[in-house]
């Protein structure tokens, strides 16, 4: 079991969503934590939280979806924490729409940020962790990556991608001791659906944010390949949808997945509409 304490981890999409929760259970276990995101002011939120549970905490504000900037951003985290132990590859996107509303700007937005961002960053550490034969990469991914979600069909490929590309690394370093994992949350409280007031699928499993959180330092210290956080149903059906896609087709319809993203969908672009007004 790997120790976190006194680790230096980076972690993208430090100031949002299930970001925050995962820089405060690295803070409990006494690690460095580096966060990285657009926004100094909400990076700055957390550093008490961070703090008062015994981490160190470096916030570094910046855009991950210039990509040809990312060994900037490598270079500043080294000068100012040090080598990186530990790369968690966080930040992501999310847009419903139906496929043809999306615009070349939504496809290439969600897959730099949700994809290639956590690739680039990830080439550019790698080779320093395998000079010291020492360091963990991270890719939080989706159930969204197993079974593709209708009306999210770009954020399901850039986590699709996600799981593959994670499990084609850990082949290839499996004779090292640079380890890759891959954490699939599920439906949490922290999820896209409840900011607009609507009920998740029946019979999904909704994790709390901390649990999510705390799967990713489980991850870490017991180098587990692929964790999924989804009740029985949903891995049951991710076990079958590659011999039976339509049976997972009608599950989805049959527990409303289908019509809430619709709907999810819809609210989005009509929000979107109004702030352009």
């Amino acid at each position: 079991m790997k120790n976190l304490a006194g680790k230096t981890v980076v972690l993208t999409g430090a100031a949002g969503g299930i970001g925050v929760f995962i820089a405060r259970a690295l803070a409990k276990e006494k690690a460095t934590v580096v966060g990285v995101s657009r926004s100094q002011e909400k990076l700055e939120n957390i550093r008490a939280e961070v703090e008062v549970a015994g981490g160190t905490y470096i916030s570094i504000p910046f855009d991950i979806s210039k990509l040809e900037e990312l060994p900037l951003l490598v270079q500043q985290i080294n000068q100012q924490a040090g080598r990186i132990d530990v790369l968690i590859n966080n930040a992501a996107i999310e847009k419903y729409r139906p496929f043809q509303n999306y615009s070349l700007n939504d496809i290439q937005s969600i897959l730099i940020t949700n994809l290639l961002a956590g690739m680039e960053l990830t080439r550019l550490v790698l080779p320093s962790m395998l000079e010291r034969n020492s360091g963990h990469i991270v890719n939080i991914s989706s159930g969204s990556g197993k079974k593709g979600a209708p009306y999210n069909s770009i954020y399901s490929a850039s986590k699709a991608g996600l799981i593959m590309w994670t499990d084609a690394m850990r082949q290839e370093l499996i004779d090292t001791n640079v380890d890759v994992s891959v954490v699939c949350p599920g439906y949490t409280k922290a999820g896209m659906y409840l900011k607009f007031g609507l009920p998740a699928p029946k019979l999904a499993r909704v994790s709390e944010p901390k649990t999510v959180a705390i799967a990713v330092i489980d991850a870490i210290k017991n180098n587990k390949a692929e964790v999924i956080l989804d009740g029985l149903l949903t891995r049951l059906l991710f076990s079958n949808v590659q011999l039976f896609p339509e049976f997972g087709d009608a599950i989805y319809r049959w527990i409303g997945l289908t019509n809430l993203n619709q709907t999810c969908a819809e609210n989005q672009m009509l929000a979107a509409r109004r702030s352009h007004q």
